[in-house]
């Protein structure tokens, strides 16, 4: 089936692609959305352009639209283009990272059906410790890129996870692929990935606001050597 990938940048979205083409579905594009406040992607605060460096390594066409921060602005954005996309790459399902939150389930749930776009989940009511083992034993890369300050020191924001983290998580009480929104993270290389995404320059942010949150803010990026 041809579909459109929900791209976060991060590593629920890079397995649920990942996993979703050993299946055999076709992708066809990823679909990233970009705060109209900010300028950048949604929740991980990572740059658009760094974004399409990660589709260009990926090597599928990148769609990226600007979202008002509200759910309502999101929805209607969110219907427009997946209608658009549908139209313009003849995609017949949409593929999503969600792992166990039934209220996004059910919102992608909703949102999908009356689209008329077929919902494919293959990260959904997995163990977010198999996920977890599974990313990393894949060979994927990710640094992470924001934290709840509330959860997480400074320290943890800049770091690449590896097999160890998933303690280092579970100690601070949170879900060990931060499926509640404890952390964020940015895929710079993996086994579906043709070149690393190089982070040149960056700097550790914090942010206050309703959510204290620590953001990796990244300068500068570039593509790396191509894989053997």
């Amino acid at each position: 089936m041809k579909t459109i990938v929900s791209w976060s940048g991060g590593k629920d979205s890079s397995l649920a692609l990942y996993k979703a083409m050993k299946a055999g579905h076709e992708p066809v594009c990823l679909l990233n959305f970009v705060s109209q406040k900010h300028g950048r992607c949604c929740f991980h605060g990572v740059p658009a352009g760094a974004v399409s460096a990660q589709a260009e390594a990926l090597g599928f066409p990148l769609e990226q639209r600007s979202v008002p921060d509200t759910m309502e602005g999101y929805e209607k954005v969110f219907k427009e283009t997946v209608r658009e996309l549908m139209r313009k790459y003849g995609a017949e399902g949409m593929v999503f990272g969600d792992i166990y939150l039934l209220e996004q389930k059910s919102w992608v749930e909703r949102v999908c059906g009356e689209i008329g776009i077929t919902m494919i989940e293959p990260l959904w009511e997995s163990k977010p410790e198999e996920i977890f083992k599974e990313f990393v034993s894949l060979g994927f890369k990710a640094v992470v890129v924001s934290a709840k300050a509330d959860i997480f020191g400074g320290d943890f924001v800049g770091t690449v996870l590896d097999a160890s983290s998933a303690d280092a998580i579970k100690e601070k009480g949170a879900c060990v692929c931060g499926e509640n929104g404890e952390f964020h993270t940015f895929v710079f290389n993996g086994p579906i990935f043709s070149r690393e995404v190089r982070i040149t320059e960056s700097e550790k942010v914090l942010k206050e606001g309703f959510w204290r949150h620590w953001f990796l803010d990244i300068r500068a990026f570039a593509a790396g050597d191509a894989h053997a």
